[in-house]
This record gives structure tokens, sequence and C-alpha cells, in this order.
């Protein structure tokens, strides 16, 4: 592993930034070292280097990795796409060498974890509606929230809400500017409220932070049932102008249009297992809609609330297309 100087590594790292936001983008391509090398402006013969001394992992374990992650939530969010037009969608050239990468990775096959989650899937949902008025089935917990309180009153607040609202409708690309974080986040509230400073910090002289005009998102990469912790992958956000100039640990990207379900809530330090776990495991299932392949993330609306409990306006926001 290659030792980088403390002058250096920010711009390293908004570099290889550069390449996993390229690489999120066309996983159903074949991506070769030379293609990627230009994307972060290194040289080919130093580039793999340079991203395993970053991440922790090859470039083509990286992509690899991803793929096969990618091709999980297509199996049990997807189940009328069949097994190859699944691994030719997630980047593979040919169903055996995705039944191959998928087996040796997860140790089972992959119409084996289909059948097995579903079937799960399906248990969760039967035992949810046993004596309670809202699911707590599908999706496990994605985030505390760095800036919350009172944890009980939170999960009363949620669960006593029975008329959560959800609204789907079309959204314009957004581009942002991130800082990004990879490895465990979840219960960690120092760790939120430094990446927000951080970002905020960077947008505030460059006058970026116009509330509530600028949005302010938290956007989760990958599923954390799937995906190591160490490997997670979150970025915090603020939208900002197309032409907007970033650099060091500081990324720009664009999230893509289209349809999004955008579930409102209140929340505290708590209640977000089951915010995330109602509209995968109650309201999806029942709106006609499945989970696109676009990001999901939080949207935030204002600080906590002026009655002192400690409590935050949010939406969940999903990309979905029809069933």
């Amino acid at each position: 592993m290659i030792e980088l100087s403390e002058d250096s590594l920010d711009e390293y790292i908004h570099r290889v930034n550069l390449v996993i936001d390229y690489i999120d983008s066309h996983l159903d391509r074949d991506l070769k070292l030379e293609e990627l090398a230009t994307v972060a402006a290194f040289s080919k013969y130093h580039f793999h280097r340079i991203f395993f001394s970053i991440m922790g992992e090859t470039l083509f374990q990286f992509i690899r990795r991803l793929r096969l992650e990618k091709s999980c939530i297509l199996l049990t969010t997807q189940p009328k796409l069949s097994i190859t037009e699944i691994a030719f969608s997630s980047g593979f050239s040919t169903p055996s060498s995705y039944t191959k990468s998928f087996t040796e990775y997860f140790q089972t096959s992959p119409s084996q974890w289909r059948e097995t989650k579903i079937s799960k899937s399906n248990l969760k949902h039967e035992e949810s509606n046993l004596g309670q008025d809202v699911s707590n089935s599908g999706k496990e917990s994605k985030s505390t929230l760095w800036y919350a309180r009172l944890q009980n009153k939170t999960r009363r607040s949620f669960m006593n809400n029975k008329e959560n609202v959800v609204v789907v409708k079309d959204c314009p690309e957004k581009t942002v500017a991130y800082v990004r974080y990879i490895g465990p986040y979840q219960g960690n509230a120092d760790l939120f409220d430094s990446l927000s400073q951080k970002i905020c910090a960077w947008a505030g002289p460059r006058n970026l932070l116009h509330f509530p005009d600028t949005e302010f998102l938290i956007i989760y990469h990958d599923n954390p049932e799937i995906t190591e912790e160490s490997k997670l992958r979150i970025s915090v956000c603020i939208t900002v102008p197309a032409d907007t100039k970033v650099d060091g640990e500081i990324g720009k990207m664009s999230i893509p249009g289209g349809q999004y379900a955008y579930a409102r809530f209140r929340l505290g330090k708590t209640g977000y297992q089951e915010a995330w776990t109602w509209v995968y495991g109650q309201w999806l299932p029942n709106s006609g809609y499945a989970p696109d392949d676009r990001p999901c993330y939080e949207q935030y609306y204002g600080g906590p609330s002026d009655s002192g409990d400690g409590l935050m306006d949010l939406d969940i926001v999903v990309p979905v297309k029809p069933l």
C-alpha cells in the first residue's frame, strides 16, 4: 500500500470520489481501467494502487462487489425479472459468470437468495399485521440523526401516526455537493454532526446556503442488510448550482430525475427503523409502485421544532416506478 502525504490526500480523495460516482452511474457497462483512470486524471499505471490505498479494496473488487450487491436488491424487489436479465442489468457479461460470482461471494445461488429473502419478507409482513396498526416488516434501520432527542417519545409519536402522508411526484435532476463517509455509521451522532458541519463550513463562505431553497439530504448508497459495515457509504449533501466548483473532500454529483415517493415524518433520535420499514413494508406493497434503481435518501426541513420536543420534519425519499 502506498503512502499519501497530508497535502495530497484531499485531492486524491476528491479524484477517487469522482470515480466512485462514475462507477455507480455505469455499473451495467464494461468498465475498463483506462476509462476510470481518465476520470480520476491519473495514469493507469498508478491509479489501481492509489484506489486500493484509499478504499482498502482493489478497483475491480469494488466494482464486482457493487454489481453483486445491486443484483441482490433486484432479486428481492423485482421478482418478475429473470436471473439472466438481472445478470446483464448488473453489468455481468454472461448469466453463468454472474451465478458463479454470486455463489462465491454469498455462498448461495441467486435463485436461492431470492427464494429465501422473499419468503422471509412475506413471513415478516404477516407477523407485523398481528395486533399492530403499522407494519414493521421490510427494510431494516437506515440511520440515526445527530441533532435529535427523546427516544421513547419519538417512537410513540411515530407509532401513533396512522396516516403518514406519502406523495409520489416527478422531480427534476438535482446537483448536490457532498462530503462522504465510508464505514459504520448507525448510532454515531458525532459522525453525522461532524459531516453536516463540514459541508456547511465549506458552503457558507461560498454563499451556497439559502434555506429553505437549499435542500439538505443524506444519501444512503448501500443496503446495510447486504454491505459489510466497514464498506457502507453515506453522503451528506446540499443542493447547489450545476456549475459549482468543488475540490478536496467536497465532491459533486447528480441525483437523477424521475418519480420519487416522499414519505413525511417527524422524528427524533430514534424512530428511523419504524419509518423506513413502514415505507418499504407497508406503503410500497400496497402502492402499485416498485422501488427503482436510483439513490434513496432522507431530506430534512429546518432544525428541531420550536416546541422543545427535539423532533425534526423530514421526508424519506424513495425512487419508484409502476409495477
